[in-house]
């Protein structure tokens, strides 16, 4: 398992448009991919568990991948969310 703390940089946090990336991104990597959020547990690869957090901008997550391909999915996901989801 690993994990690393990420800030939400695009200016209107994890939205429909930001959260549908974030997911069809995740749903790339066998493992198992959560973030926290103050003290919730959601699931990377699902819309509506991503969108039920109501993540802003400046809020920091904590990505946590766990299985075959954890390292490459960390590397690949904290990249989009500190580019801002192309925003």
């Amino acid at each position: 398992m690993v994990s690393r703390k990420v800030t939400i940089k695009n200016p209107t946090g994890l939205h429909l448009r930001p959260a549908g990336i974030l997911c069809r991104e995740a749903m790339n990597f066998k493992s198992l991919i959560t973030f926290l959020y103050r003290g919730n547990t959601a699931n990377a690869k699902s819309v509506l568990s991503v969108l039920g957090a109501c993540i802003k901008s400046g809020d920091e997550i904590e990505l946590v991948c766990d299985g075959e391909d954890e390292e490459e999915a960390l590397k690949v996901l904290v990249a989009l969310i500190e580019e801002g989801f192309g925003e």
